[in-house]
C-alpha cells in the first residue's frame, strides 16, 4: 500500500464518526428550519491572528508591527465599506497566540478594538515539541488572561464583575488532547479552560483533521466530564428556555459538503468549513451553504450563527478575509438580504455572538443585535 493510500485511510478513520452522522444531521437540520420566517444571520470571523507567521519562520517585531499597521488600514477600509443591519462595522475576532506575546502588538490590537474593528481573544499553541502539563497550561492561560485584561484592557467580564472571561481557539486544532496526544498533552484541558474563565471555544470545525469530533453544526455543551480527554465528542445543544449551560460552550462553524465542484467533468465534493481563503469561490452559493448548516440555539430558529475562520497573515488569503474580495463578497451578502427581505446580517465578535446565545437561551426574542452586550461586557468600556 502506498503512503498516499495509507494517509487517505488514516484520515477516513479519523472522520468516520462525523461522516456517519452527517446525513442524519442534515435531515434533522432541514426539518428544524422554518422557511417562512425572516432570518437573522450572525457572522463571526475567528481570525487565527499571527503577524509573526511566514513560510520561512517567525518574523522580527518591527516587521510584525508594520504588518499590523497595514492590517489596521485594510480593516478600517473594509469596516467603513461594510455596515450591518444595526450599523455595526465588519470586524474580525483576533485570537492572538499567548506564546508570542509582545506588548507593542497588543497595544495595536487594543487600538483596533477601540475603533470597533475587532476584539481580541486567546489563541494558544502548546504541547508541540513535547506534551504540555496541566500545571503549565493553567499558568500560561491565567498569566495571559490577566495581562490582556490589566495591561491592555482587553477581554470581558460577566456583568462587569469577577475575573476576566475569554473565548478560545486551540493552536493546531488539538482541543482537549484530541489529536492522539500531539499538540496538547493535557486531557483535562476543558476543565482548565472552564476554571480560567473561558466562555466559548471556537476551534471547530477542524475536519479532516484527527481533532474533528462527531458533533457538527451545533452550539452545545460538553457531554462528558470536563476532566476527561475530548469531553466535547458528544454533547447537548443549547436550547431556548433551558437556562443552565455548562461553560465553555462549544461554538462550531459550518461543516457541510460542496457538491458543485467538478474535476475533469466529474463531481468531486469538497468540504466546506467556513474558511476565508483565496482558493475557494466567494459567491452567494457559498453563503447559502453556511446559512443552510443552520447552526442555531434550539428553539430560536430565526437566529442563525455562522462562525467563519481565517489565518489573517497568510498573505495569499488577505484579500479574501479583509481586503477587496471580502468587501465585494460580504457586500453582495448584505445586498441580497436587503433586496429579498429574507434575512438581515449582523457582524458580531466572539463575545457578542456568545451574548446573543445567552440571550436566546434565556428566551429573549427580536433582533439579535440588541443583545451584543447582554452579559459579557468589555473591560475596555468599563468606566470603573
Amino acid at each position: 500500500m502506498s503512503a498516499q493510500q495509507t494517509n487517505f485511510l488514516t484520515k477516513l478513520k479519523w472522520n468516520l464518526p462525523w461522516l456517519a452522522r452527517y446525513p442524519f444531521e442534515r435531515i434533522a437540520n432541514r426539518l428544524q428550519q422554518n422557511a417562512f420566517e425572516k432570518k437573522h444571520i450572525i457572522l463571526t470571523i475567528a481570525n487565527h491572528f499571527e503577524p509573526s507567521w511566514s513560510a520561512h519562520g517567525l518574523l522580527d517585531l518591527d516587521t510584525q508591527l508594520r504588518r499590523l499597521d497595514d492590517w489596521h488600514l485594510a480593516a478600517r477600509k473594509t469596516g467603513e465599506a461594510l455596515i450591518d443591519a444595526d450599523g455595526t462595522k465588519f470586524r474580525h475576532t483576533n485570537f492572538y497566540p499567548a506564546e508570542q506575546y509582545a506588548p507593542e502588538i497588543l497595544d495595536k490590537l487594543a487600538a483596533l478594538q477601540a475603533e470597533g474593528l475587532g476584539e481580541t481573544e486567546i489563541h494558544l499553541h502548546h504541547g508541540v515539541e513535547k506534551p504540555d502539563t496541566a500545571e503549565n497550561l493553567r499558568k500560561v492561560l491565567l498569566d495571559f488572561r490577566d495581562c490582556l485584561a490589566q495591561e491592555h484592557r482587553l477581554l470581558s467580564r460577566f456583568d462587569r464583575a469577577g475575573e476576566p472571561r475569554y473565548a478560545f481557539v486551540h493552536g493546531n486544532l488539538a482541543l482537549a488532547n484530541s489529536c492522539g496526544g500531539r499538540f496538547c498533552g493535557v486531557d483535562e484541558e476543558m476543565q482548565i479552560l472552564a476554571e480560567t474563565g473561558c466562555y466559548a471555544d471556537m476551534t471547530l470545525a477542524s475536519a479532516p483533521d484527527e481533532s474533528q469530533v462527531s458533533m457538527i453544526n451545533k452550539i452545545y455543551e460538553c457531554g462528558f466530564p470536563l476532566v476527561e480527554k475530548v469531553p466535547h465528542r458528544r454533547g447537548k445543544s443549547l436550547e431556548a428556555g433551558r437556562n443552565h449551560q455548562q461553560l465553555p460552550m462549544i461554538f462550531t462553524g459550518p461543516l457541510v459538503f460542496n457538491w458543485t465542484r467538478t474535476i475533469k467533468g466529474l463531481p468531486v465534493p469538497r468540504l466546506e468549513d467556513g474558511a476565508l481563503v483565496h482558493n475557494q469561490p466567494m459567491d452567494l452559493a457559498r453563503f447559502n451553504r453556511w446559512k443552510n448548516a443552520n447552526i442555531t440555539v434550539k428553539g430560536r430558529t430565526d437566529w442563525i450563527f455562522v462562525k467563519l475562520y481565517c489565518h489573517g497573515f497568510f498573505d495569499h488569503d488577505q484579500a479574501a478575509c479583509i481586503g477587496e474580495d471580502a468587501r465585494t463578497f460580504f457586500g453582495k451578502i448584505i445586498e441580497q438580504g436587503e433586496k429579498t427581505g429574507a434575512y438581515k446580517v449582523y457582524f458580531a465578535s466572539a463575545r457578542e455572538a456568545a451574548n446573543m446565545v445567552f440571550a436566546a437561551v434565556d428566551g429573549q426574542t427580536g433582533t439579535p443585535g440588541k443583545f451584543r452586550d447582554y452579559r459579557l461586557k468589555t473591560i475596555m468600556n468599563d468606566k470603573n
